[in-house]
């Protein structure tokens, strides 16, 4: 999974510095739009430098001014903004800067210093394999196929159990219980009379009794008399009272649920064996990764036990259906364990590796032409056949979502920084060809999955466009106080309300508090909270201090306190070891001992920070722990949570907090 940006909180000196610097990169757009790209005279180009040369102004047009900051306000004449009190800045004017169509309106002229200036980058549109790296987290589980009961075969007394223990290994075929059974002494008796009425019977008499022998032997066959003993009991050389039963099949005796003398009836459990050479891992994925994964897709995990050693295994099944809660799919993984270092209930880290074609399916050279049993991944042969362990007939790999690379075009790809995500559309700047200066235009594209540092494009570009891979936000934002068409703001006119560049995402309900995030930041996308998997107060309550340790240490940041701030990491730390998870089990329980550990972590990695600077870098990790906590578990109480971006934290990298 891409690793989120993290948070970086402002505090009032700090977002006063970034405004300023909006400011300047504005006026730096302005001054070389007007003296760089024509040669050195003053021209109308209005503010940020945009928009080409209409002429010396006629009386008839007007300047506007607006704030940097709130772009709604919409003067005249220079004053001051009356929500922040900023100084206006000067944008378009109504004649001198209008463009023909809406095209035009999208687009921005820069001079060759500017863009130098904001550090404008480009990079090619191309067509290229890219592989995506899905992680995720399980255990190690039995194999349900290779589970066996042993059972009592007739209703008797437990004289003796050979094994005594749970973990025993047992060999297929190994004695296991010695059972007296008085039914079996009937049976036995049963067995000679209908023997010598066999022999000594008349005709229609001996038919009857052949039919009664032959039952009565296939009666002790299945209680686990061998024919040897069955044909001394016949001859009357010998009677069992005690019956033995042997092992179905060799594995760990995983559970005795009986003891030696008590009294069993047929069909009552006496041991449980599991075959351990073949396991199942059990992985949670989520649904944004599914178009990444494939049935038979190989997958590599580790465990602690074995720091450094990989295994893999194949992906057997993927859940058709999706947990409402954790917005997980349940992927299931078989994996040999002939040297049994793999245990059940041992927690994995899991990674799949997969690349895609432009029409979704996953890229597998090593499968091409291969076909493969649809009941166990393992099976894999180079021709049409049956499988070797259930008999079904095996099917092309292609019928499960492979091709092979050599007859697919491979995918558009940009950079993961080009695109300006708002939850609902994807904006790229785009190098407009053929322009003396450097241009850009705003386009709409649609992507596809995130393969790691890039993004598919599913339409919207063609190959060899040249977009804007760094400063997109820095154009846009330009775009943003000359209202017009923007990534906020498509149909241009008036912006939106609040800072252009804090945006609330989509599809995470999240409540702010603290100095940390301004309440003009974008629209309320909140929707109700999910309910935590474990509805016990104390587990509620826990969950609830997490959260609030979390938000503390991200005030104290805002307040430049780093002391303070330390002290805040370290009851986030506290707060994670006394969240009381008992009421949780399995899979669930394994989930959120990951997201405690990776919060514990950061947090403790954010203590010792020698600068204010090192504590929000530190933080980056908190809140990308803090993220997937909520992801799995939300939160309690009605108050909704924002997820909030920062574009111009870390050097215009881009930041996330909640």
């Amino acid at each position: 999974m891409k690793k989120l940006p993290g948070p970086i909180p402002l505090s009032l000196k700090h977002i006063l510095t970034v405004i300023g610097v909006l400011i300047a990169v504005g006026l730096i757009f302005n001054l070389g739009a007007r003296w760089g790209a024509r040669g050195g005279g003053p021209q109308r180009g209005g503010a940020g430098g945009v928009g080409e040369a209409t002429g010396a102004p006629s009386a008839a047009e007007e300047e506007l001014w607006t704030c940097a900051m709130h772009p709604q306000i919409i003067q005249p004449g220079p004053g001051e903004c009356p929500i922040c009190g900023m100084d206006l800045v000067p944008v378009a004017t109504t004649a001198g800067d209008a463009m023909d169509g809406e095209e035009g309106a999208r687009r921005l002229q820069m001079s060759a210093e500017a863009r130098a200036i904001a550090q404008i980058e480009t990079v090619p549109v191309e067509r290229r394999w890219v592989e995506n790296e899905v992680r995720m987290v399980g255990l190690v589980d039995y194999d349900e196929r290779r589970l066996a009961y042993l059972t009592a075969y007739v209703g008797g007394r437990l004289d003796r159990l050979y094994v005594d223990f749970t973990g025993t290994q047992v060999r297929q075929g190994d004695h296991m219980v010695s059972l007296y059974s008085p039914q079996l002494l009937s049976t036995q008796t049963e067995l000679q009379k209908a023997k010598e009425l066999v022999e000594t019977g008349k005709e229609a008499l001996s038919r009857i009794a052949r039919g009664n022998l032959e039952a009565t032997r296939q009666r002790l066959r299945l209680w686990g008399l061998t024919a040897d003993q069955i044909d001394a009991i016949e001859k009357g050389e010998t009677y069992e009272d005690h019956l033995t039963i042997y092992a179905p099949l060799g594995g760990i005796v995983i559970e005795k649920h009986v003891q030696e003398g008590d009294y069993v009836k047929t069909g009552d459990l006496i041991y449980s064996i599991a075959d351990l050479t073949h396991l199942w891992i059990k992985l949670k994925a989520y649904e944004s990764d599914l178009s990444w994964l494939r049935y038979g897709q190989d997958v590599v995990f580790t465990t602690e036990a074995y720091p450094g050693r990989e295994f893999h295994g194949r992906v057997s099944f993927i859940d058709p259906t999706l947990d409402p809660m954790t917005r997980t799919v349940n992927v299931r993984v078989n994996v040999e364990n002939a040297d049994s270092a793999l245990k059940p209930g041992m927690f994995v880290r899991a990674v799949a590796r997969s690349r895609l074609a432009g029409g979704g399916k996953v890229i597998e050279p090593d499968l091409a032409g291969k076909w493969i049993s649809p009941m166990h991944p393992e099976i894999i042969k180079d021709h049409p056949g049956q499988c070797d362990v259930c008999g079904m007939d095996l099917v092309p790999v292609e019928d499960l979502g492979y091709v092979a690379a050599v007859d697919e075009e491979p995918p558009l790809i940009i950079p993961a920084s080009a695109p300006l995500l708002t939850g609902k559309r994807a904006v790229v700047y785009v190098q407009v060809p053929g322009e003396e200066d450097p241009t850009y235009e705003g386009r709409e594209v649609v992507l596809g999955p995130r393969a790691g540092d890039h993004y598919i494009v599913r339409d919207g570009l063609r190959e060899e466009e040249i977009v804007v891979a760094n400063g997109a936000f820095r154009i846009d934002s330009s775009l943003q106080i000359m209202a017009r068409p923007s990534m906020m703001s498509p149909e241009g006119g008036r912006a939106a309300p609040g800072h252009a560049h804090h945006a609330p995402e989509e599809g995470i309900p999240t409540q702010a508090t603290g100095p940390a995030m301004d309440p003009h930041a974008g629209h309320d996308m909140s929707v109700p909270p999910p309910a935590p998997l474990d509805d016990s107060d104390e587990f509620r309550a826990g969950l609830s201090q997490v959260y609030d340790a979390y938000f503390a240490a991200q005030n104290k940041l805002a307040d430049d306190s780093i002391k303070e701030a330390s002290s805040a990491f370290e009851q986030l730390a506290e707060s994670v070891g006394a969240l009381d998870s008992s009421g949780l089990t399995g899979d669930v329980a394994a989930t959120l001992t990951e997201r405690l550990e990776a919060i514990r972590s950061a947090a403790e990695g954010a203590v010792p920070s020698e600068s204010l600077e090192a504590s929000r870098q530190a933080f980056e990790g908190v809140t990308e722990a803090i993220l997937g906590l909520h992801r799995s578990f939300g939160h309690s109480g009605d108050q909704a949570f924002y997820k909030i971006h920062c574009p111009m934290a870390f050097d215009f990298k881009g930041a996330d907090w909640l």
